[in-house]
């Protein structure tokens, strides 16, 4: 199924009014059983199931069964199969660009502002650091899911290499100029076979690169402010830095790593020196790389008025679905277990396993006050360049309707440019113009 029937298709079948019948769960339990169903694959899927094993075994009522059902998008097939039978899971994650649809899929989902307060759950959306409640909340507050594995895009990089070719290793590069330069020592020397690379094409170089330089992705506050929206990633800062990608391509300092997360494996295993990536990675870094490596802030292009300016969040959140034979108890149940991974200790363990941020204050504070971060130098980079700055309209996040068919646009025009078929101005605006073909549909299907 390709990428634009599935994003069609879950529009489609969430905002149905009407559904069949569902059965409900089968036999008595001894517990109020629970089905979550997830887009982590290993190490991370290991972690988040074994928060979900210490929630099962903390009390005696509730049983919640993690399933892992592969990347996000077919976790996202999955669930419309479900949702379509009546028997949706009582739990699936959702990357954050799926917000807007599910935000805009009334009956499918209950929102977990009203979860909290029809099931008594004390519940504190103030808790959250505010790049993370805002992103996932409706205008006026009301959070709709519940955040969990939330990522910002940060630089690693390889020390060992940085040695080779003469540089320092205590420094990544701050801005894109000195990364350019890093890049063609790091070539020039033979320290590795690829100096430079990044995962999440449209994440790193558009999503994050328009809020740390404080220009817009796309206008209505990059969606937060009406369905309206239009994309605006042919400004001459986006030509100039996909023209500067095509350049490094050209000299051979650059390699694409493919779509979607593909390139994350490049730098794990010693390949590539340096890696725009998910703070997240940082699991399968100290898994897997036989080399010394650190983490910095992602570079920025000097002379950028405002930059820069704080990064966005990634990864996804906790969507509470909704099936005909639901009952109370079902919901109190996956209310408990939202309280349970809300806990100080358990944000922080998960940050501190994974890379990913801790999302409440509660929690980072104490992974600040343990010691972890003077320990381990730079772990708070993705917390602190997510805070660096109060957020901007254009670095709040964005919520654009069907925003995974226009990330698979982006890659599409801007591997094109890569393969010489076009120049970065003509990729950005064949992306544009497609891109909001795509947003104008989603607006007449959601129009109130």
């Amino acid at each position: 199924m390709s990428r634009r029937h599935v994003v069609l298709t879950l529009v489609a079948a969430l905002v149905a009014a009407t559904l069949p019948g569902a059965v409900g769960p089968t036999g008595a339990q001894q517990r109020v059983q629970v089905e979550f169903w997830h887009g982590l694959a290993q190490p991370l899927g290991g972690l988040l199931e074994k928060i979900v094993a210490d929630f099962n075994a903390s009390q005696t009522q509730f049983q919640v069964n993690p399933s892992f059902k592969g990347s996000y998008p077919e976790t996202m097939v999955g669930a419309i199969a479900a949702f379509r039978a009546g028997n949706a899971p009582h739990i699936v994650q959702m990357f954050e660009v799926g917000t807007a649809t599910l935000m805009a899929a009334r009956g499918a989902v209950k929102p977990v502002h009203e979860l909290m307060q029809e099931t008594g759950v004390p519940f504190d959306p103030a808790a959250y650091v505010p790049a993370v409640r805002g992103y996932y909340s409706l205008p006026d507050g009301r959070m709709m899911s519940m955040p969990f594995n939330s990522s910002t895009a940060i630089t690693f990089y390889n020390k060992d290499a940085f040695k080779k070719a003469g540089l320092d290793p205590a420094k990544a590069p701050p801005t894109w100029p000195d990364l350019m330069d890093a890049a063609r020592k790091i070539k020039a020397a033979g320290a590795a076979r690829c100096a430079f690379t990044f995962a999440w094409p449209t994440w790193t170089q558009f999503e994050q690169f328009s809020a740390l330089h404080d220009v817009p992705l796309a206008t209505k506050a990059n969606g937060m402010a009406g369905l309206d929206a239009e994309l605006k990633i042919n400004s001459p800062l986006h030509v100039r830095h996909v023209q500067a990608l095509m350049d490094m391509l050209k000299d051979g300092t650059f390699k694409y790593g493919g779509r979607d997360a593909a390139g994350d494996a490049l730098f794990p295993s010693g390949e590539c020196a340096i890696i725009h990536a998910s703070s997240g990675l940082r699991a399968r870094i100290a898994r897997e790389a036989k080399f010394e490596w650190g983490a910095a802030m992602l570079p920025y292009w000097p002379g950028t008025p405002g930059a820069p300016r704080n990064s966005i969040i990634g990864g996804a959140s906790f969507w509470v679905m909704t099936a005909p034979s639901r009952k109370p108890e079902e919901y109190k149940a996956v209310a408990e277990f939202f309280r349970y991974i809300s806990r100080p200790e358990v944000v922080a363990k998960w940050h501190t396993d994974t890379g990913f941020l801790p999302i409440t204050f509660a929690g980072y504070e104490r992974v600040k006050a343990s010691g972890y971060y003077q320990q381990n130098p730079g772990t708070d980079i993705p917390f602190l360049q997510l805070t660096r700055s109060q957020p901007s309209e254009n670095s709040r996040g964005l919520r654009l309707g069907n925003m995974p068919e226009i990330r698979n646009i982006i890659q599409e025009e801007i591997e094109k440019a890569f393969q010489g078929q076009q120049t970065a101005q003509q990729a950005l605006d064949s992306a544009v113009q497609r891109g909001n073909a795509v947003l104008r549909t989603f607006e007449r299907a959601n129009r109130s």
